[in-house]
């Protein structure tokens, strides 16, 4: 009895399409993260102080900030505000081809229980830990209390 065999793609064209999905894949580049913009404001007390900057990811894969680390404090907090309430966070989101802007009034660092209050004119190490990316290190001055950074159109 013939039957009809299945007709199967030859090597060479199966090879390119699973080189091809392949290629494709491997053109996802991450998330690409860069940090810029940070400051810490001299705190008015000595146990606590917040902590301002910008995550940008200029990369194609969303990521999230998941904790910080310092040398000034063993317990650095993430903070979102919203709606005039602040609350602590266990990650906040920095999108892919977007940014993450901790800043004044909005999500931000909280420095608790400080080991020595930091002054105007000392740099504040801190690593930023992420859930895809690998740890940064930022060394974060500290500026007046009433400090505002300026603006890109103010530059």
């Amino acid at each position: 009895m013939n039957r009809p065999r299945a007709r199967r793609a030859p090597f060479p064209v199966l090879a390119a399409v699973l080189l091809a999905a392949g290629a494709a894949a491997c053109g996802s580049s991450g998330p690409e993260l860069e940090v810029e913009g940070a400051y810490v404001p001299q705190p008015v007390t000595a146990d606590t102080a917040g902590g301002f900057l910008t995550i940008r990811n200029d990369g194609d894969t969303d990521d999230a900030l998941t904790s910080v680390s310092s040398d000034i404090s063993d317990d650095v907090q993430l903070h979102r505000t919203a709606g005039g309430q602040m609350r602590r966070v266990s990650s906040l989101p920095v999108p892919a081809g977007g940014a993450l802007e901790l800043r004044r009034g909005g999500d931000h660092l909280m420095f608790m229980d400080l080991d020595r209050r930091p002054v105007r004119g000392e740099k504040v190490s801190v690593e930023l830990h992420f859930e895809k990316s690998d740890p940064i290190t930022v060394e974060i001055p500290v500026e007046a209390t009433n400090h505002v950074p300026r603006q890109p159109s103010e530059q």
